[in-house]
């Protein structure tokens, strides 16, 4: 396995948890967070999204899909502008700028990760 399939299984691993807890028990992962408890079925339909999204990345890093990690590391990093420009613009609590510096944080360790499968130490 790839240093960089390496990364996007654990992102992986990541995304099935979060997707998990948001789908079964929203309300105690948006506590954990300062997130304002909810009944909306929105945040149990986000927790499926995250989950097949966790699904994905797994199957694309037993499949040693390169392409995919590279469109990851753009994806990850942008997750961080998005969700810090809705705190920005006051859509939301800045605890959710947390999950786009967890996104930005995997992204650049897949990005590093790309390079050194490419370019491995002698």
């Amino acid at each position: 396995m790839s240093h960089a399939a390496f990364t996007i299984k654990a992102f992986a691993v990541y995304l099935v948890a979060l997707g998990t807890s948001l789908a079964i028990v929203p309300n105690l992962m948006l506590s954990m967070f300062g997130f304002a408890p909810t009944s909306e079925v929105w945040i149990r339909v986000l927790g499926v999204v995250v989950f097949n999204l966790g699904w994905y990345y797994w199957y694309a890093a037993v499949s040693e899909a390169r392409p995919f990690f590279a469109a990851s590391v753009v994806t990850r990093v942008f997750a961080l502008l998005a969700f810090t420009g809705l705190v920005i613009a006051g859509f939301a609590s800045p605890m959710l700028a947390l999950f786009g510096v967890i996104d930005a944080a995997g992204g650049a360790w897949t990005w590093t990760a790309l390079r050194k499968d490419r370019y491995p130490s002698p």
